[in-house]
């Protein structure tokens, strides 16, 4: 037996649990959506306005939740990549810690929060900012809100990795020349932690596409996202041939997100 198939043969458990909990029901679920024999659900997929809108709306709030990651995320992994241990490890709880926690209890922790009697309206309130309840839940607001607390540590890990790769010695000679703090952010550390920024955002973006606990609770079934739909086609219609289509066409786009991400950070490789 040859070292190559040795070396194989601690993966072949792994590759059977795939096979059977993902390969399976993903060939599965494209079953349900031919087995009529042609393509009608997908032609009503890609074809009707209003699921063209749904996926639209799907793509739209994918990238908001990325854009508002990255807003929050990069200046939180420079931070914990670049002060003293200490601050660093607390940086990295406060990070970590909503990992450990599971999504359905934080979304429902952002409900009692966000309501119209809510922890955030009653202090607007009391403190007289404002005179009546913000709409806060059941909406965009809230869809968003409470994606980006939940994605956020998927942004701030890669680019903590990427600053943390930075060789400081190129930060002090930028010092040492005279440079200023802004100057060497942005003529150094920023070009040389885009690979942490592509992917965090290529994570976050693809996380968004096919999320559904959040968007359902908070978006109370007036924020409508592909993930929401597919559950409405099987909880409600019991039409499993139109949610598998929709599913596969979801999962279609996502694989495409994913190879031009792919390509875009390998351009070598393209040429």
């Amino acid at each position: 037996m040859s070292s190559t198939s040795k070396g194989f043969l601690p993966a072949i458990p792994a590759l059977v649990l795939l096979g059977v909990f993902f390969l399976y029901p993903v060939i599965r679920m494209l079953g349900f959506s031919i087995e009529t024999g042609n393509l009608d659900w997908y032609a009503k997929a890609l074809g009707e306005g209003l699921y063209l809108q749904v996926f639209w709306n799907t793509f739209q709030i994918a990238v908001f939740v990325t854009f508002f990651c990255l807003l929050l995320g990069y200046p939180l992994g420079f931070l914990i990549a670049t002060t003293t241990p200490f601050w660093a490890t607390m940086g990295f709880i406060f990070v970590l810690l909503p990992l450990w926690t599971s999504v359905l209890v934080r979304t429902y922790a952002w409900m009692v929060l966000l309501g119209r009697n809510g922890v955030f309206n009653r202090m607007l309130i009391d403190a007289g900012i404002v005179a009546d309840p913000l709409p806060l839940l059941h909406n965009l607001t809230g869809v968003l809100i409470g994606m980006v607390h939940v994605l956020l540590p998927y942004m701030v890990l890669p680019v903590y990795g990427a600053v943390k790769r930075l060789d400081p010695s190129i930060v002090a000679a930028a010092q040492g020349l005279g440079a200023s703090s802004w100057r060497i952010f942005w003529r150094i550390y920023l070009p040389l932690t885009l690979n942490g920024i592509f992917a965090g955002s290529v994570i976050v973006f693809v996380l968004s596409l096919g999320f559904y606990i959040t968007p359902a609770l908070l978006g109370g079934g007036r924020v409508m996202m592909i993930a929401v739909l597919i559950e409405q086609q099987v909880r409600e219609t019991l039409n499993w041939q139109f949610a598998a289509a929709l599913s596969a066409v979801l999962l279609g786009f996502t694989l495409a997100v994913y190879a031009l991400a792919q390509r875009a950070m390998r351009p070598e490789a393209a040429r």
